[in-house]
């Protein structure tokens, strides 16, 4: 048992990180559109639509994880998609439960979904003033290179779940509680996004040309509230 699971990820790991930026790549490319409502009560709806979202996502991780040994590893990105899926829709909901799903772009998605994974990969492009959450506007080239920060930290998170996979039983109970209390971090960041005011800032060039937002405070407070 312990001699294929030595060898399985040395196969893997040279494909993982760059499938898995791939796919976010991919992945962010649109917003999940969302039939919810504008909420009286959105901080009650909002827990209500994560309390569904993350037992969705437990399982379905957990079903994915179940099958055992070297087929297993060939679950490893359907299964990070699929809770992707489940997670892109709650924040979608979520936006329309507080009135504020015109103000969801690709920035904010992937500020929700990959800010508790890869907190550094958006240390220059969001940043919090008091109430006020400020995103500068990703080009492609800048998008590729935040996507390729979250896909290093996630790959090596992926590889190790992999192990998960020769114990299909007792690794599918503890993937699919990850895979809750992953989604109720994702859905923590949204509430706290969309309980805040958003501001967009357009800077040209890529992510080597930013400076700390900081810096700019005081033009950035003269920049039209997108929500």
């Amino acid at each position: 048992m312990t001699q294929p699971a030595k060898h399985v990820p040395a196969v893997v790991a040279p494909a993982v990180h760059g499938r898995i930026t791939g796919a976010i790549l991919d992945f962010v490319s649109e917003v999940p559109d969302s039939a919810v409502g504008n909420s009286p009560q959105p901080a009650a709806e909002a827990r209500r639509l994560a309390d569904r979202a993350a037992r969705r996502a437990a399982v379905t991780a957990g079903s994915l994880a179940l099958p055992p040994g070297p087929l297993g590893w060939l679950t490893l990105l359907p299964e990070l998609v699929a809770i992707w899926k489940i997670q892109a829709q709650m924040v979608s909901d979520i936006a329309a439960a507080y009135g504020r799903h015109a103000t969801l772009g690709r920035e904010q998605m992937l500020w929700c979904l990959f800010r508790h994974t890869a907190a550094q990969a958006f240390r220059d492009l969001v940043v919090r003033m008091g109430d006020r959450l400020l995103f500068r506007r990703m080009s492609q080239g800048v998008i590729e290179h935040v996507a390729r920060q979250i896909g290093i930290k996630l790959s090596r998170r992926t590889l190790g779940k992999g192990a998960s996979r020769w114990l299909p039983a007792i690794g599918a109970i503890g993937v699919g509680a990850y895979a809750y209390y992953d989604t109720r971090q994702v859905a923590g960041t949204a509430i706290a996004l969309f309980e805040s005011d958003i501001v967009m800032e357009q800077l040209d060039g890529d992510a080597r040309d930013y400076e700390d937002p900081r810096d700019d405070a005081a033009a950035s407070s003269r920049e039209p509230h997108c929500g």
